[in-house]
């Protein structure tokens, strides 16, 4: 990294794009996923996955969502991972669900 105060600001960023897409979605959409919460998230992180692959495999501009995006929703549902694996997403009866460990 050329200037570490790049990384603030980034992670900020994140922060402000998990902040309004929770209030539009709520916790039940990772909370209620079918599968259970990390399974709805391997399969959002695997579509991200295949997006930017063809995305950086292509030249054209895309349509909707570009690179950095796809990158930002990654970092985020990594993040929602976390919260996930450490007890700290609304939603979830984590003495039943046997899939987060």
């Amino acid at each position: 990294m050329k200037n570490p105060d790049d990384v603030e600001v980034i992670l900020q960023s994140l922060y402000d794009i998990m902040k309004k897409k929770h209030e539009d979605y709520g916790p039940m959409n990772i909370a209620g996923a079918p599968g259970g919460p990390m399974n709805g998230l391997r399969v959002r992180m695997y579509d991200k996955l295949a997006r930017l692959v063809h995305l950086s495999d292509k030249s054209d501009t895309p349509n909707y969502e570009s690179i950095e995006d796809t990158l930002i929703d990654l970092a985020n549902y990594a993040i929602i991972g976390l919260l996930v694996q450490r007890g700290q997403w609304e939603g979830i009866n984590y003495e039943e669900d046997c899939s987060i460990k």
